[in-house]
């Protein structure tokens, strides 16, 4: 049977969810190589993009750009031009090259809407740069918290990056009191990454005395897009957004999917689990032009628990 836009993995992790056949139905008519007028029109009126990369060492990256609304924008509906570069400290700055793979998520937190887009980086120069699209699709508004961005005044310079090859410190608190994070992921086969949104209650990502996460993997489109990615390549980046203060955390894992377990059945409304050991934080203080105000919980969380304290 064609397994239709799904790659190996993507088709394995949909076998395991006993969905394989329906997916191999739906694919074709929700993953398009162009965008529609809808998502042009999406992108265009967005402050911020999340990014997703990889560097030369196939190390996959998680970041974001941001600019006022139009900075991007589609002149066909085949490109996205983005008139925002990464800052030096962000590993996107090196991996942006002509002809290297890219994915973005479009992402409008207080009206709930994102759109994907997964392509080729056309073009860069001093301004920014274009992507060839690939994939075009949109997602559902599950499990993102509604909270509405504005531009602030930002350091006229990078302030002082933290690295480190373990997760401590400030970097630690972000991620012990997140209700968001994005992740990238990529497919070596294809030369594909992707970049996705992950939500829960504050504290849904456990972080393990010898700094492992755990993180609950909610229900969703049933695509897989990055657990299948995870499936043939375990590395993957993160993003931790500090939505009052602007700061940054950009994370080098390696994940793996758990299906069962009894980890897994002491979380309630948790499908699988995702276990990601840190390789290496990027901690960025003050790096992003934006702040958010309070944030409304998706109503999908209420039917979703809690880590035990044990």
């Amino acid at each position: 049977m064609d397994g239709g836009p799904w790659h190996a993995g993507e088709r394995a992790m949909q076998g395991l969810a006993g969905v394989r056949e329906r997916m191999a139905e739906i694919g074709p008519r929700v993953i398009r190589d162009h965008m529609p007028q809808q998502h042009r029109d999406f992108f265009a009126q967005l402050p911020f993009l999340v990014t997703g990369v990889v560097d030369t060492h196939g190390q996959p990256w998680a970041g974001v750009l941001a600019g006022p609304a139009g900075f991007a924008h589609s002149p066909d509906e085949h490109h996205l031009r983005i008139d925002a570069l990464p800052r030096s400290q962000d590993p996107m700055a090196a991996a942006l090259l002509p002809g290297a793979a890219i994915g973005l998520l479009g992402i409008e937190p207080h009206t709930r809407r994102r759109n994907r887009m997964n392509g080729v980086v056309d073009e860069v120069d001093a301004r920014g740069f274009a992507v060839a699209v690939r994939q075009s699709f949109g997602n559902c508004p599950k499990y993102i918290q509604a909270r509405e961005p504005v531009f602030v005044d930002a350091p006229a310079q990078d302030l002082p990056a933290h690295r480190s090859s373990r997760l401590e410190g400030e970097a630690r608190r972000m991620v012990e009191a997140a209700d968001t994070f994005f992740i990238a992921s990529a497919h070596p086969a294809s030369q594909g990454v992707d970049v996705s949104h992950r939500g829960g209650r504050p504290g849904f990502v456990r972080v393990e005395a010898d700094g492992t996460l755990t993180a609950p993997d909610f229900a969703g489109n049933l695509f897989f897009n990055t657990l299948g990615n995870i499936a043939v390549e375990p590395r993957a980046g993160l993003l931790f957004v500090d939505f009052e203060r602007g700061h940054l955390l950009q994370l080098a894992v390696e994940a793996e999917v758990l299906w069962d377990g009894p980890e897994l059945e002491s979380f309630q409304g948790a499908q699988r689990l995702l276990r990601m050991r840190v390789l290496s934080s990027l901690y960025r203080p003050q790096a992003l032009p934006l702040r958010w105000g309070a944030a409304q919980p998706s109503p999908y969380l209420a039917a979703t628990g809690r880590w035990s304290a044990a």
